[in-house]
């Protein structure tokens, strides 16, 4: 079992506490991202540079990771491709991906996206904090007991 990160876009506090977790869990963890991130070391731990091209880091991930891994991540088409595979997903506020959520999640997705493109303001994800930090370390240490338990 190992734990991937999409480190890209991942909020520093997500990552400190999944490498918190992965030092104490001894659960091995790789940080994926077309650049180097700092404060991403230590024994179990790896960072993996992938080139500088549009989803490389994805396509590691997809790559790399295998059911009974867990993957975080922002980004809802790396997750969908992850669910496809039977792989665990989960967004940097705590919520999983499923086979049940994940075609709405796409769908709100690309909707948001299109307005973008279109030159239409739209509110943007609030930012990271106490609270959104609360909410993923409750569903990371559940999800991350019961699949080093399986």
């Amino acid at each position: 079992m190992k734990i991937f990160v999409d480190a890209d876009s991942c909020p520093k506090l997500v990552r400190e506490a999944v490498l918190r977790a992965a030092k104490r869990t001894g659960v091995p963890a790789v940080f994926a991202a077309n650049r180097t991130i700092p404060g991403i070391e230590g024994e179990n731990i790896t960072m993996e540079i992938c080139p500088a091209k549009e989803g490389a880091a994805d396509d590691f991930i997809v790559l790399h990771a295998a059911e009974g891994d867990l993957v975080i991540t922002r980004d809802v088409p790396l997750a969908s491709r992850l669910v496809e595979h039977a792989i665990i997903a989960m967004n940097d506020r705590g919520r999983i991906y499923t086979r049940e959520n994940i075609r709405e999640q796409l769908s709100l997705r690309d909707f948001m996206v299109g307005l973008a493109e279109n030159g239409l303001e739209y509110e943007r994800t609030a930012s990271y904090g106490k609270k959104e930090l609360k909410q993923f370390a409750e569903g990371f240490d559940k999800t991350l007991t019961k699949l080093i338990r399986a």
